[in-house]
């Protein structure tokens, strides 16, 4: 056996135990970053050593300063874990490893890419002439479609983006929700378009129209980019697409959806309702590591108009060998990527239509049972409409939520983390996990009525 052989059957095996150990384990990690930093050592040695002993003191240090966020007990943040098909198809894509920008560089890439964005589409219930871009995750897919909006919408106005750049250039302004995810604000400070103006919402999150056709009237005739939102970090509440899609038409501005996990209700029959009129926008991003369950470093970013994309993404350089239809690194920032696309693919092969609607239900399932079981805590009170796979939660005054949420860390059978909504503190926990079962749920209860049931 070679060395290399070697380091990667050590790497399974460490890998498998540690799959196995997350029904059980603490949640949150056992070790501070102090301690970490010890047991890999900090002095840089003289001699090399040999690839399955270092594989094994990776393993061995970091192991109890891990967090089990694979585990069907996280709820912390919207991130899920990993579909099986999904997970052994990213152990591939760094064997295979693979340079993902051209159809002539990688056949096989680019035809993962080929496949899984017309399944995308499809599941999503939008436009099939769109392009869909493979980032590193929601952030980028939206600084990606908004970078498409920007310059196409400058192109209208009759300015040359690429030639003469900002300055000088017609302002365009972003207009969103003042729910809007904090990505969304990062994505148009990268794009130098500045804060957007903050539309009113309702008490769960969802853009008022009327506030979004005054804003817009109030701005002028320029250039302007409406964002709209799949999904209510707090609420999981979705805007109302097809009067906010109309505004926004009424004004000629693009309309962009930030749809990091909640995009995916598109996917399930039964949650669907949630994103009629969605499909009327311009762009839409989502993160296939939220609901779909791939692995990290996995947005999507999806354009109507594949012409507008290629424009903004688009690279030439002497030396790459590009094709006459396009390829994949016109469609994203990097050049230098993993092969996301075939994790993609592979966790749709998996689950099929059917699996992937029902993932969504499952998710939905599950936030419904966590609402009716804080519910009835003595002096807790669920305080968004569950619609989707959020539930916020506040136990009596700010000070108490704070002691529940401290006390649910120190218990370890969860993680579930703390916020702050419509100024008050509250529990907010985000069902996100495929391996979720009834009995994580149940066990997670049994955790927050024992962190409530203390003074």
């Amino acid at each position: 056996m070679d060395a290399r052989e070697a380091a990667l059957r050590r790497a399974h095996e460490h890998a498998v135990r540690w799959l196995a150990s997350l029904s059980d384990r603490r949640v949150p990690a056992r070790a501070s970053v102090d301690e970490i930093v010890r047991a890999l050592g900090t002095e840089l040695p003289d001699a090399p050593s040999t690839p399955a002993d270092v594989v094994d003191l990776l393993a061995t240090a970091c192991e109890p300063g891990l967090t089990a966020f694979p585990s069907g007990r996280f709820y912390g943040f919207v991130v899920g874990g990993t579909e099986p098909a999904a997970l052994a198809a990213d152990w591939l894509v760094s064997a295979w490893d693979q340079n993902s920008v051209m159809r002539a560089a990688s056949p096989a890439y680019a035809a993962a890419e080929e496949v899984a964005g017309p399944w995308l589409l499809d599941l999503l219930g939008l436009p099939a002439e769109s392009a869909v871009g493979f980032t590193t995750g929601a952030t980028m897919a939206n600084f990606t479609c908004l970078a498409a909006a920007r310059d196409e919408l400058l192109r209208r106005a009759g300015w040359n983006l690429a030639r003469d750049g900002l300055a000088g250039g017609p302002p365009v302004r972003a207009v969103a929700g003042k729910g809007r995810h904090m990505a969304v604000d990062l994505a148009l400070r990268y794009l130098g378009l500045g804060a957007p103006v903050l539309v009113e919402a309702d008490d769960q999150g969802r853009m008022e129209p009327g506030a979004l056709r005054d804003a817009l009237a109030a701005g002028g005739q320029g250039p302007a980019i409406v964002v709209l939102q799949a999904g209510d970090i707090h609420s999981g509440a979705f805007d109302p697409f097809t009067e906010t899609v109309r505004a926004a038409r009424e004004a000629d501005a693009w309309v962009h959806v930030d749809g990091a996990f909640g995009l995916w209700a598109a996917a399930s029959p039964r949650h669907a309702h949630l994103t009629a009129g969605c499909a009327g926008a311009d762009s839409w991003a989502t993160d296939a590591h939220k609901t779909l369950n791939v692995p990290y470093d996995c947005g999507l970013a999806v354009v109507r108009d594949p012409s507008a994309l290629r424009a903004a993404m688009g690279q030439r350089g002497d030396y790459l060998i590009q094709h006459e239809h396009g390829d994949p690194v016109d469609k994203v920032p990097e050049l230098s990527r993993r092969g996301r696309a075939f994790t993609v693919w592979a966790a749709l092969r998996s689950l099929g239509r059917s699996g992937v609607a029902e993932l969504v239900d499952r998710l939905c399932r599950h936030a419904c049972a966590f609402a009716d079981g804080i519910a009835a805590i003595d002096g807790a009170r669920v305080l968004n409409e569950v619609v989707f796979t959020q539930v916020c939660a506040e136990f009596g005054d700010d000070e108490r939520t704070e002691r529940v949420l401290t006390r649910l860390l120190d218990d370890g059978t969860t993680w579930i983390s703390g916020s702050t909504w419509h100024g008050r503190r509250v529990m907010r926990i985000s069902v996100s996990n495929w391996s979720t079962t009834e009995d994580d749920v149940t066990r997670a209860l049994e955790s927050i009525r024992r962190a409530a049931a203390e003074p």
